[in-house]
């Protein structure tokens, strides 16, 4: 198996992350290092919350659930009137996941929006961590050939050069597949870059094929590539997925604070499964990431209905793909401690907000396949 990294690409992420973490340490600051390690009886003075964010019109904007938790403003006014301060602090997707582990680990925030892999190589490095929501029922994975190349399935892709970004969320719905095909990880030359570096890397012929997001589709879309398989064909499980992750002694000190949390991306969730709000979720998922046509169309191949597709429901695909996350993440030496997936998983405060706001019967229970 191959890692290959370009000098030029090691110096942009360096600088980018140099940036960021400049930027970022002030927004953590800002928030009193998140609820300042407080715990047991110790006052709250504020919650915060990471989630990744896009540069748009001048400003950082936050996508999905976290924008209309944001734009209904109840949270914000709900910890108000218990003297507690909202921050929501923007993470760019080039260092999401490592960069938000920091921030949990050093208790500079108290939940986070983010990917599986990253959470549960944080939970195998001792922070601990609890599921308090999912944010919808999973995102789909594309896999790219570039312009040219005669290639239909991965067994063709075999000995040929795979732009992997390792140890984020897609990586395990391509080693699934590969899995599942007779096929290993060596059988091909991956070659670890990010996403936002690989349309270059495809159009030039650096690489023959790629791993990718959404962003598959439009990569597709500028006729650089091909896309040749998603998970819109496989298992509901082998689809990426994020959550909302709590810090574990805090969802444990202050429930009442966590309860207010997911009720707000409950309310979130309901809002944006009404069909009537499909435009402008679209057309908010859209700022700053991609054109709002490309964002429709990975809905639209999604084959996951409207309604569910931000389902808060903890269905038993979750689970199934959480031990799926622990037992890979384990075996390609990702990380060197099993994570147990049943323990990450705390349901309690989703069935008392499907309850509470009477949303017990709005999403179906029952995993996909």
């Amino acid at each position: 198996m191959a890692y290959q990294y370009s000098a030029s690409f090691l110096s942009k992420c360096r600088h980018a992350l140099a940036l960021l973490l400049a930027m970022l340490g002030g927004a953590l600051l800002t928030g009193c290092g998140g609820s300042g390690g407080a715990t047991g009886g110790e006052a709250v003075k504020t919650l915060t919350i990471a989630s990744i964010a896009y540069p748009y019109q001048g400003k950082q904007v936050f996508n999905g659930l976290n924008g209309v938790v944001i734009q209904q403003g109840w949270l914000k006014d709900q910890l108000a009137k218990k003297g507690v301060n909202l921050v929501f602090t923007p993470v760019s997707t080039a260092v999401g996941g490592p960069l938000i582990n920091e921030g949990f680990s050093g208790k500079r925030i108290d939940f986070a929006s983010y990917g599986d892999f990253p959470a549960a190589i944080a939970v195998a490095g001792g922070v601990p961590l609890k599921i308090v929501a999912p944010v919808g029922q999973g995102q789909d994975v594309y896999i790219v050939v570039r312009k040219g190349l005669a290639a239909r399935s991965i067994a063709d892709l075999k000995g040929k050069r795979i732009a992997l970004h390792r140890g984020r969320p897609w990586e395990l719905p391509f080693s699934k597949l590969v899995d599942s095909s007779g096929l290993k990880l060596s059988d091909f030359k991956i070659v670890n870059i990010n996403p936002s570096a690989t349309p270059a890397a495809l159009e030039s012929g650096s690489v023959d094929a790629a791993v990718l997001l959404s962003d598959g589709l439009l990569v597709e879309q500028n006729g650089i590539g091909r896309v040749i398989w998603s998970t819109r064909h496989a298992p509901a499980d082998w689809k990426m997925r994020a959550e909302l992750f709590g810090r574990a002694d805090f969802v444990d000190a202050h429930p009442d604070l966590t309860q207010l949390v997911v009720d707000a991306f409950v309310r979130a969730a309901a809002w944006s499964s009404d069909e009537a709000n499909k435009a402008e979720v679209i057309r908010n998922a859209a700022r700053g990431a991609l054109p709002e046509r490309i964002v429709a169309k990975d809905y639209a191949n999604s084959g996951i209905p409207w309604r569910e597709r931000f389902s808060p429901v903890f269905n038993p695909a979750v689970r199934t793909h959480y031990r799926s996350v622990a037992d890979y993440a384990l075996q390609r030496g990702l990380i060197r401690k099993k994570v147990d997936a049943d323990a990450l998983i705390d349901e309690r405060f989703v069935d008392k907000a499907l309850k509470d706001l009477k949303l017990e019967q709005f999403w179906t229970h029952e995993a996909r396949s």
